[in-house]
């Protein structure tokens, strides 16, 4: 199966893989960060994540933060600068 070449995909299809979550948005915030630390000419450096997973079931939100930002290192690793999280169980 082809990688998703667009930042915004490959947070998706990571997060989903890895958490099966019963919702899942993903909102590029780059433009609204343009000139501030961090941003790049082309984007994809800001993004906004709402998740909720049963993974998320019994964890603290520092260990639900945690366990986001493992599965979405390689993307921090290759220009993804910040990402606002909302996370949690089902309620």
């Amino acid at each position: 199966m082809p990688q998703p070449t667009d930042r915004l995909s490959r947070i998706e299809e990571v997060l989903a893989v890895a958490f099966e979550p019963v919702l899942l948005t993903v909102k590029d915030d780059s433009a609204a960060h343009a000139g501030h630390a961090g941003a790049a000419p082309g984007g994809e450096t800001h993004y906004s994540v709402e998740i909720v997973a049963e993974a998320f079931a019994g964890l603290s939100r520092v260990q639900v933060q945690r366990a986001v930002m493992i599965v979405l290192q390689k993307e921090f690793d290759t220009g993804l600068h910040a990402l606002s999280l909302k996370a949690r169980a089902p309620d």
